[in-house]
């Protein structure tokens, strides 16, 4: 173990919240049309909106200063 690293084990709460103000999910889903879209995620897990496409999607994360992931 490295010097000045924290033990234990974080609450549910704190590991939902890592990476909120820093990362943003972007996922393939089907719209109830049956479209093809991405939605795009909070580190939390809480859809922040549906977009056309994957483009989109990542441009629309990067213009709000957040970095995208991918989850398939």
């Amino acid at each position: 173990m490295h010097a000045g690293t924290k033990t234990g084990r974080i609450s549910v709460a704190e590991f939902a919240a890592l990476g909120l103000e820093y990362i943003a999910y972007v996922k393939p889903v089907v719209l109830d049309d049956g479209r093809a879209a991405c939605a795009i995620h909070a580190a939390d897990g809480q859809e922040i909106t549906t977009v056309e496409d994957r483009d989109i999607a990542f441009a629309t994360v990067i213009r709000n200063d957040l970095e995208p992931l991918s989850v398939h």
